[in-house]
């Protein structure tokens, strides 16, 4: 019981944050797969049928940009990058983390 209800927080708490993370990882121009291994690379798995809709809802709302292009074997990939709207949002985010995480640390250290 436990342990599931530290689950769904977890859930919860990894939603905004891999918004951020996008954000973030996509200032260079990457594909899904790319991203991903990215993500990974630093700690974040993140399961594509998680990491998929979330790149679209960021595209739809204007927060990245993408373009398809052919690899040297012929084959198509759809690139993502961060947009200028995305850039700004990015900027504010990190800004309201700060504050956010400031607030934290100070909720955790014991008082005098």
């Amino acid at each position: 019981m436990v342990n599931e209800r530290f689950e769904k927080m977890r859930g919860e708490l990894r939603r905004g944050t891999l918004i951020l993370a996008v954000l973030l990882a996509l200032r260079e121009e990457e594909y899904g797969y790319s991203l991903r291994g990215k993500m990974q690379d630093v700690g974040l798995d993140i399961e594509e049928s998680t990491l998929y809709p979330l790149i679209r809802r960021l595209e739809t709302q204007g927060l990245l940009s993408s373009h398809w292009s052919e690899t040297d074997g012929g084959r198509k990939r759809r690139y993502y990058k961060t947009s200028e709207a995305g850039l700004r949002i990015l900027e504010d985010l990190l800004s309201e983390l700060e504050s956010i995480n400031t607030s934290i640390e100070q909720l955790n250290t014991p008082s005098s």
